[in-house]
């Protein structure tokens, strides 16, 4: 893939990313401060369920800015496209669906 266009993809999903994970922090902290309002009757598991949601989104979403980071830092150092295990190349095809692939899809199968 091309290092321009890969770059500019990156970086797109990097700032849809920290929005979606402002998004997810303004909703979990909404969560948790409604759930210990005076005079609501929720149930307290409901909350805690929503809580456990808002986290986990949270988390995946970290998990994947994170890649995308990882994925930047290769572009910059020349590996990018290369599989961080075997060094084997990762065609255009799997950058092209997922720009932050660390590895071959093979590899990744085997994970």
């Amino acid at each position: 893939m091309d290092h321009d266009i890969a770059q500019a993809r990156l970086n797109e999903e990097k700032a849809q990313l920290h929005g979606l994970l402002d998004e997810t922090t303004d909703a979990a902290l909404e969560d948790r401060a409604g759930a210990t309002e005076q005079g609501d009757w929720q149930d307290p598991e409901i909350s805690l369920t929503l809580e456990a949601q808002d986290d986990a989104v949270s988390e995946g979403l970290r998990e994947r800015l994170a890649a995308v980071e990882r994925a930047l830092q290769r572009l910059d150092e020349g590996s990018y496209g290369r599989s961080v295990r075997s060094g084997a190349t990762i065609p255009d095809e799997r950058l092209e669906a997922d720009p932050a692939a660390e590895l071959t899809a093979d590899e990744a199968l085997e994970q």
